[in-house]
Formats: structure tokens, C-alpha cells, sequence
């Protein structure tokens, strides 16, 4: 516990200015440069009977349209295979892709399946929100699990009803992203909308680029002249993308209570305070015995065992700690609970009394 508090308290130390500086590329994005989500519907067949059961009207409706474009005319009533399952096919098309780009896609069971090990994915064609076919997946699934079942036994690792396809979707329809505005501008969006770290983006891309290449608009959004690249958009966003800014960060202290980790920054400012912390351990111990009573002379019908339960107490109170800390950071504070052996919870649940009493200076998240 001790390890992780000085582990918390070396990455909060503050760093050199110079390690602060960030590519304006590692903040945000162009506005229209976006990823574009494709799904369809196909058909997963090869299961070893752990696909649909007969009960499923939509994947024998399936696999009838599919054998009837190979030439075989076979009603749905009629098949009652279970290596077939019906599955939805997503994926994630860039910004910027070419006929015959490969991405990759994810394959999950719709139906009742109880696993797609073994499975491959029949020609299936991915929709975009325009109902327009932009790539096409087929091949073997790539599934990180198992079930196996017998009668009442059951053994299962993972989800087997989801499977991966590692580029097995083939871009069809080529996409390019326009980032240029009609008003001849290109738009970058802060990841983390901030007025200060938006003025020093536009102040750095003035130094850089020339006067008046750039504008806030926003805490979120920069405004670029398109027109300063002399025509070359590409090699203008290449130069905005390498340009380098300190971003201001905002005072902020986040805790996940469930694995009892504390990170923050080192300059978070903390007023004069004094800390009291105290523990008393109770701890109740139940011990369970069967007494079995002992017969002469042969069986006894009434007799029978006695369960008897002992409980036994305990109450330790742990030595109190006690910090005393003038103005200073979230780091010192962190070195200084350490020291005093406060375990990670305890610092916790310091650290939430300290911003109820007005003496942390940031916000808490809490996750």
C-alpha cells in the first residue's frame, strides 16, 4: 500500500515546462475528420450444432434466401440445421479509405447460439447510416472462448456468441473526408473544451503560421485560414498537427473507490490543513461445531447431532495519525499520508472531508 501511495506521489510531482509542451495534434481534431460506423446482417454457418435451434424463424428465413441465390430453391420450413446462426456484422470505416482497404469487424449472435467457435462469416454487406454498401466481410471468426455443455454440466470461458474478423471486411465504396469549410476555413475541436488551452492553440498557430492564420471561436473550436497553406491543404494541416502548445489543465483529483487508486496533478493547490485519522477494527469470528452423541446398546431413532456456534469478538483500534500541512500541493499531501502510514481508502476519504471543508482547491470525480 505504502508502494503505491510514493508511486502516486512521483507521477503527481510536477514536471518541466519543457515535458508539458503537446503536439496541437494530440488535443483535438478537424472538424469532418470522423470514423463512420457500418453494420449488416449475414449468416455464420460450420457451427458443430451450437448454432440456432429450429425455434429461430429469421435464420432459416436467412439461409433459404442465401441457397436460393446459389440455385437451390429450399422453403424455410425445411431446414432444421443447427450449424447455422444468424449474426450482425459491425465495423468501423476511417475517415479516408480506398477501394480495397481491409478494416476490421465484429461478428455477435442474434439468435438463441450458444457459441460461433469454428464458425465463418458468409458474405455479408456492411450499410452505413445512408443505407448505401461502403465494404463487404466474409471469412473464419476469430472467437476468444468456449462453452461446452453436457446435461447439467456446463463449462463456459468469455462470451462465444461474439467473434472477431481481423481484416476481413474489404472496402467497397471509396470515403474522403472534407474538412474544409465553405467559408474556406478548417475547424479544430479541443478533445477537452477549454477558453485558455483554445487561446494558446490559436496563439501558437499565429507564431507559427503567420498573424491572423487563426481564431478562437470557442472553448471548443479554432478557426484556420485554409488560404495560408497557398493551396496546399494537406501540407497546412500537417504543419498545424506539429505545432506544440503547453495546454492548461483543469484541477482535478480522480478516485475509483474500487480498485482504491488516487491520481491527480501535482499542482493542485491545497489550503493549511490538519488531518486526524483514526481506525477501530471490529472483526466477528463464528466458529461451528457438531457435537455427535454417543450410543450403547444399539440405534436410537430421536437422537441427533447438535450444532453448536461460538462467537468470538474483537475490537483493535489502530494508532491515530495525525498530519499538519501548510498551503501547499496534492503531492506533498500525498508524501506526507504516506509517511504517516494512511492506507490508499483512508486517503480517499481524506481527501473528499478535505474538499467538503473548502480546503482542496479541484474537483473530485469519482468513478
Amino acid at each position: 500500500m505504502i508502494r503505491l501511495l510514493l508511486l502516486i506521489a512521483a507521477l503527481a510531482l510536477p514536471m518541466p515546462a519543457s515535458a508539458d509542451s503537446v503536439r496541437v495534434k494530440d488535443l483535438g481534431r478537424f472538424l469532418g475528420w470522423r470514423d463512420n460506423a457500418l453494420v449488416g446482417y449475414g449468416i455464420v454457418t460450420g457451427l458443430a450444432g451450437s448454432g440456432d435451434s429450429p425455434r429461430s424463424i429469421a435464420t432459416r428465413q436467412a439461409l433459404s434466401n442465401v441457397l436460393s441465390r446459389l440455385g437451390a430453391n429450399i422453403p424455410p420450413e425445411l431446414l432444421q440445421s443447427r450449424n447455422v446462426a444468424a449474426v450482425v456484422v459491425t465495423a468501423t470505416l476511417p475517415p479516408s479509405a480506398n477501394v480495397g482497404d481491409r478494416i476490421d469487424a465484429t461478428v455477435t449472435s442474434i439468435g438463441d447460439a450458444r457459441s460461433l467457435v469454428g464458425g465463418t462469416l458468409l458474405m455479408t454487406p456492411l450499410l452505413g447510416p445512408d443505407q448505401r454498401s461502403y465494404a463487404l466481410a466474409q471469412g473464419g471468426l476469430v472467437v476468444g472462448g468456449y462453452q461446452f455443455q453436457d446435461r447439467v454440466n456446463l463449462r463456459q470461458k468469455n462470451y462465444p456468441t461474439s467473434g472477431a474478423l481481423p481484416g476481413g471486411a474489404t472496402v467497397e465504396t471509396p470515403v474522403s473526408a472534407n474538412i474544409v469549410g465553405a467559408d474556406r476555413r478548417l475547424t479544430f475541436i479541443l478533445k477537452d473544451p477549454d477558453f485558455t488551452t483554445a487561446q494558446r492553440v490559436a496563439d501558437g498557430l499565429n507564431a507559427a503560421l503567420g498573424v491572423g492564420t487563426a481564431s478562437v471561436r470557442g472553448a471548443d473550436a479554432i478557426l484556420v485560414n485554409a488560404d495560408r497553406g497557398g493551396g496546399d491543404v494537406n501540407g497546412l494541416v500537417a504543419r498545424i498537427e506539429s505545432v506544440s502548445i503547453n495546454p492548461d489543465q483543469i484541477a482535478r483529483v480522480v478516485i475509483n473507490e474500487r480498485s482504491g487508486t488516487v491520481v491527480a496533478g501535482g499542482d493542485v493547490q491545497i489550503s493549511s490543513v490538519v488531518i486526524a485519522q483514526g481506525d477501530i477494527k471490529v472483526s466477528v469470528s463464528v466458529d461451528r461445531r457438531a457435537s455427535q452423541p454417543i450410543l450403547y446398546g444399539g440405534y436410537a431413532p430421536d437422537v441427533r447431532s447438535l450444532i453448536v456456534t461460538n462467537t468470538r469478538l474483537d475490537v483493535t483500534e489502530e494508532a491515530d495519525a495525525t498530519v499538519s500541512l501548510p498551503s501547499s500541493t496534492i503531492a506533498d499531501l500525498v508524501q506526507a499520508l504516506s509517511r504517516a502510514k494512511v492506507g490508499t481508502r483512508n486517503t480517499i476519504a481524506i481527501l473528499q472531508a478535505m474538499k467538503a471543508a473548502g480546503a482542496l482547491h479541484a474537483d473530485i470525480v469519482v468513478q
